[in-house]
């Protein structure tokens, strides 16, 4: 899970700069402006990328509240459910959002936080391979703690390693049914939804805002977005469904889309036959121009369009390209009690 904040054109723009010229300081002027952004939550499958589910809605409701919406309608949509292991990163540690999606009988993989509005984690009980048992809320968890580190590839000093601790919690409560490393390697896949939300803002949009002029216009537009992204995203499923030996990664979004422009701009072979025929011309692009298999890489996080100075984007003097990495997890057994 995740969440995506795109400006939008809610109000006309006369309306805009009425309320521009009558107010004061820059900070008071955008906080007298009615709201102009959309906050999507969005489940996404991993692997395919395609979308599950999503709520969506201004930003006076948190993410949170639609990720609890989701769950919530699982009756009526199907996700999630039993045999689905829903990944959610820091923001999504909420006792009551885990309780809700305990009561749907999908098992979760949360990053917890570690500050002052962490989870309080008792160790009810220890497990054999230095996990341990607590309880969030009236849901039983299993805490697994492991230790990251992120090298150059290659061995070269070029870019300092990186580290970081990771806690997670789990409803997956047996160590022989899924290991601690095997499930913090699982959680490096909730980044795939990153990926998705890239393609909606920046690829589909072209980093450009949605055009509706008035909230019911905003809210068809926004699903017309997603109607585009699952479609688009079902062609390329579909063309490595039958070839196992292809990882879903390696099929190229950009390819897909411009593809499917070209169909309907030049409208060529539209009704040339109709068997059905799930790999078509967008597939065919797909499997002609595959990525190279992924690599690990990282690149530093920054905060970006900042609107004050005291927000100001950081990291302004390092080094903002994208390096090739090797991954190393060491996972943290809970320390063994004191003798006696």
């Amino acid at each position: 899970m995740g969440h995506l904040g795109e400006l939008t054109q809610v109000v006309p723009f006369e309306l805009v700069d009425r309320a521009l010229a009558s107010a004061g300081g820059l900070q008071h002027r955008i906080r007298r402006l009615p709201s102009r952004v959309v906050r999507l939550v969005a489940l996404v499958a991993c692997g395919t990328s395609t979308l599950l589910d999503a709520a969506f809605g201004t930003d006076a409701t948190g993410e949170l509240t639609h990720a609890g919406d989701l769950v919530a309608t699982a009756g009526r949509t199907g996700t999630p459910r039993p045999g689905m292991l829903l990944l959610g990163d820091r923001n999504f540690s909420a006792t009551a959002f885990v309780g809700t999606v305990a009561s749907t009988s999908a098992d979760f993989l949360i990053r917890a936080k570690t500050h002052s509005t962490a989870f309080k984690l008792p160790v009810l009980r220890r497990l054999p391979d230095g996990t341990f048992l607590s309880r969030v809320g009236e849901v039983t968890v299993r805490v697994i703690e492991a230790h990251i580190t992120l090298a150059p590839a290659g061995g070269t000093d070029e870019h300092p390693a990186t580290q970081g601790t990771y806690r997670l919690v789990t409803s997956l409560l047996d160590p022989d049914e899924a290991s601690a490393t095997g499930l913090v390697r699982l959680y490096h896949e909730r980044w795939e939804i990153e990926t998705g939300y890239c393609e909606l803002k920046s690829t589909i949009l072209g980093g450009g805002v949605l055009r509706g002029r008035h909230p019911a216009a905003v809210a068809q537009e926004t699903w017309a977005l997603l109607v585009a992204y699952q479609v688009l995203r079902t062609a390329m499923s579909d063309a490595v469904l039958h070839r196992p030996d292809i990882d879903p990664d390696r099929a190229a979004f950009t390819i897909a889309l411009n593809t499917a422009r070209d169909q309907v701009i030049r409208a060529t072979g539209i009704i040339a036959h109709t068997r059905v025929d799930l790999v078509g011309r967008i597939g065919a692009a797909i499997l002609d121009g595959l990525l190279p298999a992924r690599r690990d890489r990282t690149r530093p996080r920054v905060r970006k369009r900042a609107i004050s100075s005291k927000y100001r984007a950081v990291g302004r003097d390092i080094d903002h390209r994208t390096h090739r990495t090797t991954i190393q997890i060491e996972h943290n057994p809970l320390p063994s009690r004191p003798d006696g």
